[in-house]
């Protein structure tokens, strides 16, 4: 049965059709214009509705609806004119979650998953940089060598770096400048709160995906009052997440309500100062992540601080007021405007700009995905309660929460750091190549014919060349033979 999503009452009721809620959605407005209210509301209907959700918490507002809300004279009469058949208070059943792992489960990815696109952005590399850390993240998947936090990064660089004169021939040519500005990078990316995003136990998606005793969706609430100090951390979390959904998640079809819904504040800081590459792999993966039944709504202030791109596949829009002070200002009121599907009785750019607190113009998808006509709404108010939550409340529901003790305890397993440790720990012979040599042999075994030797290079014995030579043969070999199973997805994530 489709049960719509009520969201307020204009003219006529406006609602969201399940259906099309995977068509992905944006909450715009100015500061101070309910939008955080508004996107409240949608959390706890798609999570009656059986949706689980994921929302980005900025200031700690949203906290609100993991306890009920307090009734009163001036709710019961808001209820009422928004088309609420009787408003009865209801929190949503919420588990809390922080990078930082201060204010909920920590939430982690291991630098592999990350991988080397949004690291780069996320160090601020040059062009030149950025192509030696995708050379170095290759050559870790070819030689299966696991890259889960900084240390194991760190070393694999300083690893790449001794040896860049034997794996050119096959990866390219690694400028130690190059290495040494990624390592300063780093180290001050380690040196601070960032480098515990970074290690295991990393997220599992499926505990996105819970629902509760009741059928409930689980709200998770991304604490990022710290998080959104650190853009560029902030946008690395959050296309990390799109991209792991999007690759991980089976095809789900037309379905008559999403697995998924993510909501993304501030979300004007997931392309600011992007290349147009990842800015073309973001909408990608946005346009496409909704046959997985996942629905993204981006949270801003102004919707020209969206791609175009991006802003044209966005189906559900709840716009807030909009202030016309400047240039700029009324060029978005303007091209809000153009993206309504007009409404003959009133003027749509001078009511963005006219719209009380709590008030908003919606436009949802119809039947067969056609875009309803703008109406002017007044948004319900929430069943949970408004404003954020106390420490003591919010601290007893991380301890009863049913992932706890899931991810508190940081796990530092095996991989690079470890195994490249135990390789340097290991004789040299005489020969001065017999380093690499070694290296090489460890990794990918010794080989198992005489190959042809090529034309020797000048400084370079016959017997050299010829090792050099089965070297690049068996990289090679391995190379595609390992590229059969790991792979990378659009934004650098490991497919599994």
């Amino acid at each position: 049965m489709n049960i719509p999503l009520l969201i307020g009452k204009g003219a006529s009721v406006q609602a969201l059709d399940p259906r099309y809620a995977n068509r992905h959605g944006l909450i715009a407005g100015a500061t101070g214009t309910g939008k955080t209210l508004s996107l409240q509301v949608l959390a706890e209907g798609f999570s009656a509705l059986g949706v689980p959700v994921l929302a980005v918490d900025i200031k700690g507002d949203l906290s609100g609806i993991a306890r009920a809300g307090v009734d009163s004279e001036k709710i019961q009469a808001r209820a009422a004119r928004a088309g609420m058949d009787g408003w009865t208070q209801q929190a949503c059943p919420t588990l809390f979650w922080d990078v930082f792992g201060r204010r909920g489960h920590p939430l982690r990815a291991t630098v592999s998953d990350l991988g080397p696109l949004l690291l780069s952005r996320l160090l601020e590399l040059s062009e030149v940089q950025a192509s030696v850390l995708q050379l170095v993240f290759r050559y870790a998947d070819d030689q299966g060598l696991l890259l889960l936090d900084m240390k194991d990064l760190r070393a694999l660089l300083t690893h790449v770096a001794a040896n860049a004169k034997a794996l050119g021939a096959d990866y390219g040519l690694v400028s130690s400048a190059s290495v040494a500005a990624i390592q300063r990078a780093l180290l001050g990316l380690d040196g601070g709160d960032a480098g515990t995003f970074f290690g295991e136990p990393a997220l599992d998606l499926h505990d996105l995906l819970r629902v509760d005793a009741q059928g409930r969706g689980l709200v998770h609430l991304l604490a990022a009052d710290q998080l959104f100090l650190q853009p560029r951390l902030y946008a690395a979390v959050m296309l990390w997440l799109l991209g792991e959904l999007y690759e991980h998640l089976p095809e789900a079809g037309d379905a008559d309500k999403p697995k998924l819904v993510v909501f993304i504040d501030e979300a004007h800081l997931l392309f600011k100062d992007s290349s147009p590459a990842l800015v073309d792999k973001v909408e990608q993966v946005i346009r496409l992540i909704r046959s997985k039944g996942v629905g993204i709504y981006f949270v801003t202030q102004n919707p020209l601080d969206l791609p175009d791109s991006v802003l044209g596949q966005l189906g559900n829009r709840v716009q807030h007021a909009l202030r016309a002070f400047t240039p700029r200002d009324q060029k978005a009121v303007r091209a809000a405007a153009e993206t309504f599907r007009a409404n003959p009785a009133f003027d749509v750019s001078e009511a963005i700009t006219q719209l009380g607190v709590g008030e908003a113009l919606v436009s949802t998808l119809g039947e067969g995905g056609v875009p309803g006509i703008v109406e002017r709404t007044m948004i319900r108010p929430p069943r949970s309660g408004i404003g954020a939550l106390d420490e003591a409340t919010r601290a007893a529901l991380i301890a009863a929460s049913p992932l706890r003790g899931r991810y508190e305890q940081a796990v530092d397993r095996e991989s690079a750091y470890e195994l490249l440790a135990q390789r340097a720990e290991k004789p040299a012979a005489a020969s001065p190549d017999a380093g690499w040599k070694q290296d090489v042999e460890d990794a990918w075994g010794k080989p198992t014919s005489k190959p042809r030797a090529p034309a020797a290079r000048r400084g370079d014995s016959v017997a050299d060349a010829a090792i050099k030579s089965a070297v690049r043969g068996l990289s090679g070999t391995l190379g595609r033979e390992i590229g059969r199973t790991l792979l990378r997805g659009l934004l650098g994530s490991l497919k599994r």
